[in-house]
């Protein structure tokens, strides 16, 4: 109950804080939108008049606001700054002004961007079901979970290398490529499908956003999320390995 308390606490006050920046919250929020929308334009083109499409990438929108994460800026920042030093003093896990911060910028998209993915609804004469938009969440939360633990553990490479957002950025490229945003998995051919059912960049975008539009057979629904639990547990174990590891060498080089 400490924790979630905390966790609150921190999210409730990186929500007052973003809003003083507002302006830059806007240039990031059109910066992750506008990859699902150029998606949405070149698959209506090539598919003109499926609805299957539209919904698909209009919930792609959606889940991609939902679960966006910029521990590139948070985790590797502080790192990069030493500031990491003074939030290992504080009488709460490390983890929670991250989590707090992560959690009120996927907010604030949300908030601003919804609107965006209703005015395109309207123009496209598209609108997912509500059904399907209630299957897809459980899907979300834990993609969103697993996106924050990818992320972060890419991030800790800050304790190795400067290059650290550099790397975030080139796996957020695969994300985008692998997961859906790209070209949607379910029109891969047979194969290629398949193998990137299997992949975590799926079970981050791909997955929830199939399940929101109404496309992803029901006999792959549990199959799908056993994928995205196993990624979701090896993401753990792997950011926590990483963390530890990190923190031996920060510890190590005086910081």
């Amino acid at each position: 109950m400490r924790i979630l308390i905390l966790l609150g606490l921190s999210a409730w006050r990186s929500c007052l804080d973003q809003w003083t920046w507002r302006s830059f919250l806007l240039t990031l929020i059109i910066n992750q939108a506008v990859a699902p929308i150029i998606g949405f334009a070149v698959w209506r083109a090539v598919t003109p008049g499926d609805p299957e499409i539209a919904n698909y990438f209009l919930a792609l929108l959606i889940i991609q606001l939902a679960t966006v994460s910029y521990e590139d800026h948070t985790v590797a920042s502080a790192i990069f700054s030493g500031d990491l030093a003074g939030d290992l003093l504080q009488p709460q896990p490390i983890l929670i002004p991250f989590l707090g911060t992560n959690l009120a910028l996927r907010f604030w998209h949300l908030v601003i961007g919804v609107p965006l993915v209703i005015v395109l609804g309207l123009l496209t004469g598209t609108a997912p079901r509500p059904a399907t938009l209630l299957a897809a969440l459980p899907a979300l939360l834990l993609a969103g979970m697993l996106r924050f633990l990818f992320t972060t553990t890419v991030a800790l490479t800050a304790f190795w290398t400067d290059q650290a957002r550099n790397v975030v950025g080139f796996a957020n490229t695969i994300i985008a490529l692998a997961g859906g945003i790209a070209a949607p998995v379910f029109l891969l051919p047979s194969g290629l499908a398949d193998v990137a059912r299997l992949l975590p960049f799926w079970a981050m975008l791909g997955l929830p956003a199939e399940i929101a539009a109404g496309v992803l057979p029901r006999s792959e629904l549990i199959a799908g999320h056993l994928v995205l639990l196993g990624w979701l547990l090896v993401a753990g174990v792997l950011a926590r390995l990483t963390w530890r590891s990190g923190l031996r060498r920060f510890s190590a080089v005086g910081a």
